[in-house]
């Protein structure tokens, strides 16, 4: 059984999708739409069998299309999925799910009550060296996790309807979901717009995860660098995971603090630091996005519940509205 796709978007990411459906056997690409004409002559250039669209809506009026992948601006994407979802079409939307709360909850019911798939594309989850990673955590090999930092900045692409936070923290947030199995308590945020007034262009999120483990968020479109890096400090190991290092993205340092058993006094009391081997796990070479795709299909087909279904989407939504809150609030605690 092959799925038939309608790809809603052709923009940035939308032809990253339609490369991938395109070449998984199980799935065929028949329409895409966009507003923009330039961008479907594009897309048809590119692929000249698809059928080009304006209108989506004339997409989700065609009864032999299976699913639909949204690849548009975050505030079209409650409207498109849910029309999608009431005409009984399978979704996959692209980071972050909607832009509030309310918005996700209402496609989860209307995707519960049609019986369809709602799936997320918060596509480091399926990232092979982010799988690896959470495996290393699972298996106790860093120890306890104390505090993790990631970076995601880069000189660009600047956006004009959200802030750095809801364009940039959606990955890292799913990220740090996945590997800690849940969702931070508080969060609290601090950003800056330098060039568009009201759109903050750097931004530094705090989160804190069950457990004590205290995580921190730099994003910024305003960067000379383009880093892409996660670190993760353990009580017997240290990670690093860096997206850009398509050879070595995971290294492993076994450094930690070994606290002396006994002592006789309190002035004899010290720490003794380990310094030993770093190494680097061997990470399959596979496209995220691939791999997501392909679990979209699987989901479908076998009637599954999605690695990151409509509650992950949620569940990072949940944590973004509590960063909106605390900007807005002069970085406030807010719990989540």
């Amino acid at each position: 059984m092959s799925v038939n796709i309608g790809i809603i978007g052709c923009g940035y990411w939308g032809p990253n999708l339609v490369r991938n459906f395109t070449k998984i056997s199980d799935s065929k690409v028949i329409f895409v739409s966009d507003l923009d004409q330039s961008r479907l002559n594009y897309i048809k250039k590119l692929f000249p069998n698809l059928e080009v669209v304006r209108d989506y809506k004339k997409i989700l009026e065609n009864k032999n299309i299976d699913a639909i992948a949204i690849a548009t601006p975050i505030s079209t994407h409650f409207q498109i999925a849910r029309d999608a979802l009431s005409c009984k079409k399978h979704v996959l939307v692209e980071k972050p799910i909607t832009k509030s709360l309310s918005e996700a909850r209402q496609l989860i019911e209307i995707a519960k009550k049609n019986n369809r798939v709602l799936m997320v594309g918060h596509t480091f989850q399926y990232n092979q060296a982010v799988r690896k990673l959470r495996d290393i955590i699972k298996k106790g090999e860093l120890g306890k996790v104390l505090y993790a930092y990631t970076t995601r900045v880069n000189l660009g692409l600047f956006q004009d309807d959200i802030n750095v936070i809801w364009d940039l923290c959606p990955h890292d947030i799913s990220i740090l979901n996945y590997l800690f199995d849940s969702i931070p308590k508080s969060v609290k945020a601090n950003a800056y717009s330098h060039y568009k007034k009201g759109i903050e262009d750097t931004g530094f999120v705090l989160l804190h995860y069950p457990g004590n483990i205290i995580s921190h968020l730099h994003v910024s479109w305003l960067d000379p660098l383009k880093v892409r890096r996660a670190v993760l400090v353990g009580d017997k190991k240290m990670a690093v995971y860096d997206d850009l290092n398509a050879v070595e993205p995971i290294k492993i340092f076994n450094k930690g603090i070994i606290k002396q058993a006994y002592y006789d006094t309190f002035g004899e009391f010290k720490l003794m630091y380990n310094r030993g081997d770093i190494y680097s796990p061997k990470v399959e070479n596979v496209e995220p996005l691939e791999t997501e795709c392909k679990h979209f299909l699987g989901c479908i087909k076998d009637n599954l519940v999605p690695l990151s279904d409509g509650k992950s989407g949620l569940e990072v939504v949940k944590v973004l509205e509590a960063a909106q809150k605390s900007l807005e609030n002069n970085g406030k605690t807010i719990r989540v």
